[in-house]
């Protein structure tokens, strides 16, 4: 197995845990992922390192045991993603989870405009999660309340921002209005917002309509397995001969 790891343990001897790296399936929650490889490898404990939204795939880590503890660790790092918007069209999840609510004329947008814009979401910037985030207000999650119906605008107090750091906001525009994208950021940064924020610089509209992980820290997609092949290699590990 490509993991940083420990060889699954038999049943008397402590878990001393390991980190799983899974090629996160489209649609799938990060809870769905640790939920089946809890139940189908039988780990007592096991958490993930960073949620991906159900229509991102891509890199996953996932902690069991004793390496729970470095969760935090691996939450912190830098992570790289890369993914396809699209401008001309907006939706309140700024994904496809939601149905199209405004659309707008793309005929006078730039590829030079585009890069510009992607260049003043560079850096140390200050950014609102999307509506439709996990982010805490007033005790609840906000896409609880998104799916009530509630706005940004009808909140009190608004959803306050953070800074995050974009390292790299690349943007490829060939295939205008859709646009490729490869994005280096720090913790908490939401490529959503980054995406929303793009097509308000240019006085239009944008969503996102795919997104893939690529790198945490050290950890690249290359070295992760899927969902199905660890299972597999797994169980063969424990029990040879089945």
């Amino acid at each position: 197995m490509s993991q940083q790891t420990a060889s699954p343990q038999s049943s008397g001897q402590t878990d001393p845990g390991q980190v799983i790296l899974i090629d996160k399936p489209l649609t799938w929650t990060s809870f769905d992922v640790a939920n089946k490889l809890k139940y189908a490898c039988k780990f007592k404990k096991i958490g993930h390192a960073g949620t991906l939204d159900p229509l991102a795939t891509g890199l996953l880590i996932l902690c069991t045991g004793k390496m729970t503890k470095q969760i935090d660790q691996y939450q912190a790092q830098e992570k790289e993603y890369t993914g396809t918007l699209v401008f001309g069209k907006t939706t309140p999840s700024v994904d496809l989870e939601t149905a199209f609510d405004a659309e707008f004329d793309t005929s006078g947008i730039t590829p030079e405009q585009i890069k510009e814009a992607a260049t003043k979401l560079t850096g140390d910037i200050l950014q609102v999660p999307p509506i439709y985030s996990a982010v805490r207000v007033n005790g609840e999650r906000l896409y609880e309340k998104a799916r009530r119906g509630e706005s940004a605008e009808g909140i009190p107090g608004g959803i306050k921002s953070r800074q995050v750091t974009v390292s790299v906001f690349e943007v490829n525009t060939d295939r205008f209005p859709e646009v490729d994208f490869r994005i280096v950021c720090s913790k908490g940064t939401y490529i959503r917002s980054l995406v929303r924020d793009l097509g308000l610089l240019l006085n239009n509209g944008a969503y996102m309509s795919s997104l893939r992980r690529t790198r945490i820290g050290n950890f690249r997609i290359e070295d992760a397995d899927s969902l199905d092949s660890f299972i597999t290699t797994y169980r063969s590990a424990i029990s040879p001969t089945l």
